[in-house]
C-alpha cells in the first residue's frame, strides 16, 4: 500500500497566466474525449485506487465542494480545507507524519499515464520527484565553473513552473523559493514526490517549519518545490527522474486539459509499458539477441492470461528436453539441445517481461525463477558430460566430469559473492549528506559542505573506481564489463555455440576460462568497493 495525498491548490503563475484564462478547480475540468468524459481530479482518483483506497485531498474551502463531490462519486477519499499555503503544510503533516506506509503526493491537477504512476510508486529510493530539465542549445556559450556561480531567486519557468531545482549525479543538489535563493537552478519540479516510510517523519517536521516561514514564500512557490526544499535541507537523498517516454501535465484550464489530451494521445504508453518490462542493466546477448523481441512474446503471453510461473515452467521444461538432448552424445542431439536452451533462455527472459508487464509479482514467482535458472544450467552440465561419456570420445569421461565440477563450482562461488556482497550492501548505512537550515537564504553553506564531503571520501581506490565508472561512458567499455561478468545470457549463449560447433571439451573449457576470469573480475571488484 501508498498512503496517498492530492494537493488541490496550484501555485500561483510566475509570469503570464496559463493558456485558458485564471486556473479552475481539477474538479471542474472535463477530459472530453476519454470514456466517460470523467474530470481531471476523478480520473486521477480512479488511476490511484489501487495505490490508496482513502487518498486525502488537501484544498480551498471554495473549491473543497467540487472535490468532494468527485469523492462522493468515486466511493473512496477525504477532503482537508486550507486556506492557504502554510495550512497546506501543517494539513499534510498531519496526513502523513504516522503512515507506515510510503508515501505518494502529487498535485490534483496532474493528467498523467499510468504507467508513469506505476514507475513512480514502485522506486526503491529514499525519495524520487519527477522532474524537467532545462534543455540548453548546443550553441550556448560554455557557462563558468559553477564555484564561481552566485545564487540566484530564479525567475525563468519550464512549462509554467519556476526553474529554481539544481539537479546533479541523479539526485536534487538544491531547490531554491521566492526566498530561498539556489545556485544555477536546471530544472523545474513538475509535482510528483514519493517517499519511503522512513522519512514520513522527517517531511512532516519540515513541513511544519516551512508552514511558519510561510509569510516569506511568494504566490508562485508549489508545496511540493517547499516539500522537496525541506527533504534536501534535512539531508534526504531525492533522486531525480524525468518523464522520459511517458506524459505528465498540470492541467489548470479547460483549455490546457485540450491541448494536453492531444499530446497524450500522440504518445504509445503501451510500447512504453512493453520497453519498462525489459530490464535495462541486462547484459550484451540478452539485450541483442533476445530482448529485441522476447518483450512481444511476453505481451502476447500477458494478454492471453499467462502467468510468469506458467512460463517458468515452460523455461524449465526447455531446459530439461535440452540436457536430454546434449546427454544423447549424438551430433543432432548436440545440435537439438543448443537450440532448446536457447530457447530455455528466451522464456526465462519472458517470465520476468510478464511479470512486470502485467504487474504479477510474487514470492513464489521470484524463488522459482532465481532457483530454477541454476537447476536449469547445472542439469545442461550434466547432460552435457552424459553426452560425452556415452559417446565415447573422452575416454571414460573423468576427465570431462572434472570440468563439469570445476564450471559448476566457479558458478556457485560467483553466485554466493554476489548475493553476500548484496546483502553485505544492503546492511551499511549510506554516508550522510550535509544538512541546511530552512532558514538560511541561500545554499552555499549546502554547496560547501558538499565539496568538504566529497574531499573527505576521495581515496585511491575511489578514484580507481570513478575512473572505471566513466570508462563506461564509452560503449564497447560498457559492453565489455557486462561481458566480462559472464552473465546467464552469455553463458547459455556460450554452451549452445560450442556445444554445437564443438564438443562437450570444448564447451567445459569454455565455461571454467570464462568463469574464472568473471570470478577473479567480480571479487576483485567487491574488494574494491568495500574498501572504497
Amino acid at each position: 500500500m501508498t498512503r496517498v495525498v492530492l494537493l488541490g491548490a496550484p501555485p500561483g503563475p510566475i509570469g503570464s497566466p496559463p493558456p485558458g484564462g485564471q486556473p479552475v478547480s481539477p474538479a471542474d475540468i472535463t477530459l472530453a474525449s476519454l470514456p466517460g468524459a470523467p474530470s481531471v481530479y476523478g480520473r486521477l482518483l480512479g488511476q490511484l485506487a489501487s495505490l490508496d483506497p482513502e487518498p486525502t485531498t488537501i484544498a480551498r474551502p471554495a473549491d473543497a465542494p467540487a472535490f468532494r463531490q468527485c469523492v462522493s462519486a468515486a466511493g473512496r477519499g477525504s477532503v482537508v480545507e486550507s486556506r492557504d499555503v502554510a495550512g497546506d503544510l501543517r494539513a499534510l503533516a498531519d496526513a502523513v507524519e504516522d503512515s507506515t506506509d510510503n508515501l505518494l503526493i502529487l498535485p490534483a491537477q496532474s493528467l498523467v499515464h499510468d504507467e508513469l504512476i506505476y514507475q513512480i510508486d514502485k522506486a526503491k529510493r529514499h525519495a524520487l520527484a519527477l522532474v524537467l530539465r532545462e534543455e540548453r542549445p548546443e550553441d550556448a556559450p560554455e557557462e563558468p565553473p559553477i564555484e564561481e556561480a552566485e545564487p540566484e531567486i530564479g525567475r525563468k519557468t519550464l512549462e509554467g513552473l519556476p526553474q529554481r531545482t539544481r539537479a546533479g549525479r541523479g539526485r536534487v543538489i538544491s531547490v531554491g523559493t521566492a526566498y530561498h535563493a539556489v545556485t544555477r537552478p536546471n530544472a523545474a519540479l513538475l509535482g510528483p514526490l514519493h517517499l519511503h516510510q522512513r522519512h514520513a517523519a522527517v517531511l512532516a517536521e519540515a513541513a511544519r517549519e516551512l508552514a511558519g516561514m510561510a509569510h516569506l514564500f511568494g504566490p508562485e512557490d508549489d508545496v511540493v518545490e517547499l516539500l522537496v526544499l525541506g527533504l534536501v535541507r534535512r539531508g534526504v537523498r531525492v533522486a531525480v527522474r524525468g518523464r522520459r517516454d511517458l506524459f505528465y501535465r498540470r492541467i489548470h484550464t479547460q483549455r490546457e486539459a485540450e491541448e494536453a489530451l492531444a499530446e497524450m494521445a500522440g504518445i504509445n504508453e503501451d510500447r512504453a509499458r512493453l520497453d519498462n518490462a525489459v530490464k535495462g542493466a541486462d547484459g550484451f546477448f540478452t539485450t541483442f539477441f533476445v530482448s529485441t523481441y522476447s518483450r512481444f512474446i511476453a505481451r502476447w503471453a500477458a494478454r492471453r492470461g499467462l502467468t510468469p510461473n506458467q512460463v517458468t515452467l515452460i523455461s524449465i521444461f526447455l531446459g530439461l528436453l535440452s540436457a536430454g538432448a546434449f546427454a544423447t552424445g549424438t551430433r543432432w542431439g548436440a545440435i537439438a539441445g543448443a537450440v532448446l536452451i536457447y530457447f530455455a533462455f528466451v522464456f526465462d527472459c519472458v517470465d520476468g517481461q510478464v511479470a512486470r508487464y502485467a504487474r504479477k509479482f510474487g514470492v513464489l514467482g521470484a524463488w522459482l525463477d532465481a532457483t530454477f535458472d541454476r537447476f536449469k544450467e547445472y542439469a545442461v552440465f550434466v547432460g552435457l558430460a552424459v553426452g560425452a561419456t556415452v559417446s565415447g570420445q573422452f575416454g571414460d569421461g573423468e576427465g570431462i566430469w572434472t570440468l563439469a565440477l570445476v564450471a559448476l563450482g566457479l558458478q556457485s562461488v560467483k553466485h554466493l559473492l554476489d548475493f553476500s556482497f548484496g546483502a553485505a550492501n544492503r546492511r551499511r548505512a549510506p554516508v550522510p549528506l550535509p544538512t541546511l537550515e530552512l532558514t538560511a537564504a541561500d545554499d552555499r553553506p549546502l554547496r560547501e559542505a558538499l565539496e568538504e564531503r566529497r574531499a573527505s571520501r576521495d581515496s585511491g581506490v575511489r578514484n580507481l573506481l570513478k575512473l572505471w565508472t566513466k570508462a563506461g561512458k564509452f560503449r564497447p567499455v560498457h559492453w565489455a564489463r557486462k561481458m566480462i561478468v559472464f552473465p546467464i545470457g552469455e553463458r547459455f549463449a556460450a554452451i549452445a555455440i560450442t556445444a554445437a560447433f564443438f564438443d562437450p571439451r570444448v564447451t567445459f573449457l569454455t565455461l571454467v576460462i570464462w568463469g574464472g576470469v568473471a570470478t577473479i573480475y567480480t571479487l576483485t571488484g567487491r574488494i574494491l568497493r568495500s574498501l572504497a
